[in-house]
């Protein structure tokens, strides 16, 4: 059946048409990943061992070890409150079709990564947007939620660290949230994929879990951890929550992989963990710096507020050319990949990603700096 209603998931609908064939591709949102032999060696994963696992159905919720691995990073939980999932991705569709009723609407912050909101809208629930103000750091507008809360809110989203924005939330935007939530009795549904990634602090940013008697709080390995392939998620959530997020992760998938499964519970071992978010924030805070070297080049043109953490910026441009040409033009003729600011519903920005390589990294800037010089020369 045609579904003119439905709605494309506009950001990794992007990537899953450009991505696999570009050189240069600064439009990823986590660091450069690991290759297996580099994770079997940091996490001093016994191979023999590993490669003795039949290749056969894992628990279907998450196999023990991981969950209890998980839940240690989470105060006040225990492996029931863990669901393993594949990717951060499953986590929050699951989250949609199990916290939502019939007359419910979703609060979300703009810009966002809008996988859980674009899932809700299309299950036919109305989905309300705050803009994050750029001006003030890409604070919350407090007013505008507090606005858009009301008795049918079933749900207000966080992404925090943000996607695209890297903004971490001040203890007052917390706040806020909570309140707002607790007001209408919505569940905060808090993406934290990004806790990890910090650049100014060697803290993982703290989770909502534990903040209010209503969170569900999602992650993965993809981003702090530098494992997007093994496209293994968890969500945190009271256990009648849990039961009935693992009867649709049932129906919709009925289990991630073995061998993601056992090599997540090697990466979450605390000194593994502990390596791996060291690696992510070394890439990220030397990455950032070359990165914004690149952009000074042309005085006037660009301005990011830094992220607070993430491997991203979410960058404004001053350019004669809207932000699809602009990344259309860089792909087409520099074969470099960003993603425009219109794909997050914001228009005269890109999102790029840095915390790569450095000589790979430089030799695509350069190239980015060629298209933008052609640009401002009326080419």
């Amino acid at each position: 059946m045609s579904g003119s209603l439905f709605q494309p998931f506009a950001i990794e609908q992007y990537m899953s048409e450009n991505e696999h064939a570009v050189k240069y591709h600064f439009a990823e949102s986590g660091v450069h990943p690991l290759t297996y032999s580099e994770l079997f060696e940091l996490a001093s994963i016994d191979t023999d061992s590993l490669f003795a696992t039949l290749v056969d159905y894992p628990q279907v919720n998450g196999i023990q070890s991981l969950r209890e691995k998980i839940a240690t990073m989470y105060e006040g939980t225990t492996a029931e409150n863990i669901l393993v999932t594949i990717g951060a991705s499953e986590a929050n569709t699951l989250v949609a079709a199990a916290m939502l009723n019939p007359g419910d609407n979703m609060v979300r912050f703009r810009p966002t990564y809008e996988q859980l909101s674009g899932n809700a809208s299309n299950l036919g629930f109305e989905v309300r947007s705050v803009d994050m103000i750029e001006s003030n750091d890409w604070a919350l507008d407090t007013d505008a939620l507090k606005q858009a809360v009301d008795y049918r809110s079933g749900i207000i989203h966080v992404v925090n660290p943000n996607n695209p924005t890297g903004r971490i939330l001040s203890q007052s935007d917390r706040d806020a949230v909570i309140a707002a939530a607790a007001n209408c009795g919505a569940w905060i549904v808090a993406d934290e994929v990004y806790a990890g990634t910090e650049r100014d602090s060697d803290e993982p940013t703290a989770s909502f879990w534990g903040d209010y008697d209503r969170v569900i709080a999602i992650n993965s390995m993809s981003k702090a951890y530098g494992l997007p392939g093994l496209r293994l998620g968890w969500l945190v959530a009271p256990v009648p929550v849990i039961e009935d997020c693992w009867r649709r992760h049932e129906y919709a998938t009925i289990a991630a992989t073995m061998f993601s499964m056992k090599l997540a519970d090697a990466a979450l071992e605390e000194r593994a963990r502990e390596k791996l978010r060291a690696r992510a924030q070394l890439l990220i805070r030397r990455g950032f710096e070359t990165f914004t070297a690149a952009l000074d080049e042309h005085p006037g043109v660009f301005s990011v507020v830094p992220p607070q953490a993430s491997a991203m910026s979410f960058v404004k441009f001053d350019l004669p050319v809207k932000s699809d040409e602009f990344a259309r033009r860089l792909l087409k003729e520099e074969d470099v990949l960003v993603i425009p600011g219109s794909r997050f519903g914001v228009e005269d920005h890109f999102r790029f990603s840095s915390a790569l390589l450095e000589d790979h990294l430089k030799a695509g800037l350069s190239r980015f700096n060629s298209l933008v010089e052609r640009i401002l020369a009326g080419q």
